[in-house]
């Protein structure tokens, strides 16, 4: 099984900066516990407050896509509903 790598960024709507911010500690320590994760960074841009780089490793597809469904589900996928996705996903 090959491990999935997701990489980009998102672009957060002034209207939800400060939803985004207060949930993404929560989003972060969920994704980082899940089984299969084995790299999860999201950081704020130093150029652009709307900007968040992500980066994500998960074991294999399987991990990867549970964990696409139980964030779609979560808090994370509420506030996070008018976000832009740019992400990149790659499999080793």
């Amino acid at each position: 099984m090959s491990k999935v790598i997701l990489q980009g960024y998102i672009m957060v709507p002034d209207s939800d900066i400060d939803l985004v911010q207060s949930e993404l500690p929560n989003h972060i320590k969920l994704t980082r516990n899940e089984k299969g994760c084995l790299k999860f960074v999201v950081t704020g841009d130093q150029a652009n407050r709307n900007r968040y780089n992500v980066y994500e490793e998960f074991k294999n597809q399987e991990s990867f896509a549970l964990h696409q469904e139980r964030a779609g589900k979560s808090a994370w996928g509420k506030v996070t509903v008018n976000v832009e996705r740019h992400y990149q996903i790659t499999e080793e």
